[in-house]
């Protein structure tokens, strides 16, 4: 005959002859019990059909189960979440994050004040925050980290900065680019990318130190600040590259700005690499089934994303851990 099954901690409790703290630190694999209770309640809480109520153990131990991960669209506004970049890096954090027992929760943000970081950490909704991209948006990170630790952030890790920043080298990333084109002759390079954005302008910092290292002047006029994921990316693409005819090589700062590079150029009969030579960052998936298959600058997105997790779950454990700047890779394909 089956065992009726009970509908709450006294009662197990009840049957197993312990108190109702005691269950619930069983339940919960506290170390303070010992393995044999915690073993006999488990065997009880099964021949009975109990079944914890999850929400109600997390309210009682302060905790949600949850993660925020956000994307805080300032000077990138036009960006969307199927950007294959962000949809890369999302699935690998809900990986990592499912491993541990978490769920993801995604907020995609245009920030109207300075308060929207704080409202989502004070609402009691997450036990953590991971923030994709620092937009125009690190005094804001700056000061919510001042006061609330378990909060990383993939971008740039900057001098006098605050806030935890996991992301590639990408000022070496930007200069590995570059020093790959000018490798092949090329001199007369083009900057796609908007340095206002932390990460770009590191890799546009690195575009001119490579250019600067080969005694070739950085030209003004060759930087197109393109805001990525834009819809008018092509267009805008296709009007700089109509005004600049004598470009041999383009550095995109990202896989999308370079394919629609690319795309541009085809449409005006300029071969790619023969005439110009297009390498892009990021190594998306798709970016070595394009036509031709892109060169670019590789970021390890999965490892990006355990190295994410590990700090999130580190400081929600109490330590401060630092930035990490990981190594870019130079991943050689056709467009250049």
């Amino acid at each position: 005959m089956t065992a009726p099954s009970i509908g709450n901690l006294a009662d197990l409790a009840r049957i197993a002859g312990v108190s109702t703290s005691t269950v619930s630190r069983a339940l919960a694999d506290s170390p303070l019990i010992s393995e044999k209770t915690r073993t006999r309640i488990a065997e009880l809480a099964r021949e009975h059909g109990f079944q914890l109520n999850q929400v109600a153990r997390n309210l009682r131990l302060g905790r949600t189960q949850a993660i925020a991960v956000v994307l805080p669209l300032g000077d990138e506004s036009a960006q969307h979440v199927s950007d294959p970049f962000i949809m890369t890096l999302l699935g690998f954090l809900a990986d990592a994050l499912t491993e541990r027992g978490y769920d993801l929760l995604l907020t995609r943000i245009v920030p109207a004040d300075d308060k929207w970081l704080d409202r989502l950490t004070i609402s009691g909704r997450v036990d953590g925050v991971i923030v994709i991209g620092q937009s125009d948006q690190r005094a804001v990170l700056d000061r919510t980290a001042a006061r609330y630790l378990p909060l990383v952030v993939w971008g740039e890790a900057g001098i006098g900065q605050k806030h935890c920043a996991i992301g590639t080298d990408n000022r070496e990333g930007g200069r590995l680019a570059t020093a790959h084109l000018l490798g092949l002759g090329r001199r007369r390079i083009a900057f796609l990318g908007n340095p206002a954005a932390p990460e770009i302008g590191a890799r546009h910092a690195g575009y001119l130190a490579a250019l600067a290292g080969a005694g070739v002047t950085a030209e003004p006029s060759l930087l197109l600040p393109l805001q990525l994921g834009s819809e008018a990316a092509f267009g805008l693409t296709r009007d700089f590259l109509a005004a600049h005819p004598d470009i041999d090589g383009i550095v995109a700062a990202s896989d999308v700005a370079a394919m629609g590079a690319i795309r541009a150029l085809s449409e005006a009969g300029r071969a790619v690499p023969e005439a110009v030579a297009v390498i892009g960052y990021d190594d998306v998936p798709f970016a070595a089934h394009t036509t031709p298959p892109l060169t670019t600058i590789r970021q390890d997105l999965g490892k990006g994303a355990e190295l994410l997790v590990a700090a999130l779950f580190e400081r929600m454990a109490g330590t401060a851990t630092p930035s990490v700047a990981f190594a870019p890779e130079l991943v050689l394909r056709a467009s250049a």
